[in-house]
């Protein structure tokens, strides 16, 4: 059922979650589809709220000079948000979102100078009325954003597979020409899958690893192997199908190689992995010569950890419930889900004697929040590192180094 159709409407720069803003009698409207300056019509999508609406693209009358005609049908780019803007537009409104969350939220000063690492080059470009971006960076490899998704995760009805419709269970049957662009062309495609219907149910999980491809559904084995392995840095590290994994095939190696640039590990030191799944960055911190300690709650990833990493200490628990029994640390990798860490992580982390901490966030609002909570401990963002392991979509990962020091953000 379509919404009223306003406009037109100037679009303002990107907000997070994939939206740009607008305004339309005095009401803020974010809207998906649309890029910075274009001229468009918009179709309400949710009027609930008296201070902001929610809308869509429905045309448009002036189109950036970034937008993308991809001759595609729209199937084709299920799951691909940001598919109808050029990848350079797209990583510049991530950038704008990661500097205005961590501004707003954390307190940062002019975030895009803290581009790169520890003193690391910025990078800012025009404006858009939002500031200067902090500059995202290509997984090496990935040279124009599709075909990464390693994980995908269809729906299936009565033998149909494909994919579900943005935040619905309506199916989308992939086109038969193209398939779903983001997947991972190892992996089958979805008319493929048909022939396993007997065996799944609504969900059929396909993982593609270096060591071949699985196949779930409702945390059976379908098809493949229940454990794969994931090949990084020169680590062989065995990681469930189903388990916690990066879905971009460069991601692993690009963050891993990040965090260890950030850290400068010297032999010997103390580490200390927080929510450290099978052992990506305790494996690449043990081969640095640190003596790592890794907590994770997962019991099914931690004892692949124990396997993954055999000289590195182990600790079966939510992070939460072991803050009294983390050790002294000179270093410390936090790798949290989307919602970000608790406040009593933080505390507990700042009061461990580390020289450094790394944070990888998938989420820049919960970075940016954070980030505030470690200023307020007298902590600062001494380096930043934005990484496009999501490209065609608005999620953004990255590598923020907080040191120890009380001079303001930026300066």
């Amino acid at each position: 059922m379509s919404g009223p159709v306003i406009g037109p409407l100037v679009l303002g720069p990107p907000a997070h979650g994939g939206h740009v803003v607008a305004r339309h009698e005095g009401r803020v409207v974010f809207v998906r589809g649309g890029l910075p300056g274009e001229s468009v019509l918009v179709e309400l999508t949710d009027t609930r709220h008296d201070r902001f609406w929610r809308g869509r693209v429905a045309r448009v009358l002036e189109a950036s000079p970034e937008r993308v005609d991809l001759d595609l049908p729209p199937a084709a780019c299920t799951g691909a948000d940001l598919a109808f803007a050029s990848l350079d537009a797209q990583r510049r409104m991530k950038g704008l979102v990661v500097a205005e969350q961590l501004a707003r939220l954390g307190g940062v000063e002019e975030p895009a100078r803290l581009g790169g690492l520890d003193g690391g080059p910025g990078g800012a470009g025009p404006g858009d009325g939002a500031g200067p971006a902090v500059p995202v960076e290509a997984v090496p490899g990935d040279d124009d954003g599709w075909g990464w998704r390693t994980r995908m995760r269809y729906l299936h009805v009565d033998g149909r597979v494909g994919m579900r419709g943005f935040h619905s269970d309506e199916l989308v049957e992939a086109p038969a020409g193209t398939g779903f662009l983001l997947a991972d062309p190892r992996g089958p495609r979805p008319h493929e899958l048909a022939r396993y219907a007997d065996r799944a149910g609504r969900e059929i999980v396909v993982t593609v690893a270096d060591s071949g491809v699985t196949v779930m559904s409702g945390g059976r084995l379908v098809d493949g192997e229940a454990v794969v392995t994931q090949r990084v840095r020169g680590l062989d590290l065995r990681v469930r199908a189903d388990g916690f994994w990066q879905v971009h095939p460069g991601a692993a190696d690009a963050l891993a190689g990040a965090v260890l640039d950030a850290l400068e590990v010297r032999p010997g030191e103390r580490a200390l992995d927080l929510y450290c799944g099978a052992g990506l960055f305790a494996g690449v911190l043990d081969r640095a010569g640190a003596r790592v300690t890794g907590v994770e709650s997962d019991g099914p990833a931690v004892r692949l950890a124990r396997t993954n990493v055999p000289r590195a200490r182990f600790i079966a628990s939510r992070v939460e419930r072991a803050l009294g029994r983390l050790p002294d640390a000179d270093v410390v990798v936090l790798d949290p889900p989307r919602t970000g860490v608790d406040r009593r992580v933080v505390e507990a982390v700042t009061g461990l004697g580390a020289r450094a901490v790394v944070y990888v966030a998938c989420d820049p609002a919960s970075l940016g929040r954070d980030v505030g909570r470690f200023a307020a401990r007298g902590w600062r963002l001494a380096g930043l590192r934005a990484l496009d392991i999501f490209p065609m979509t608005h999620h953004v990962e990255t590598v923020a180094l907080l040191r120890r020091g009380l001079r303001s953000h930026g300066r």
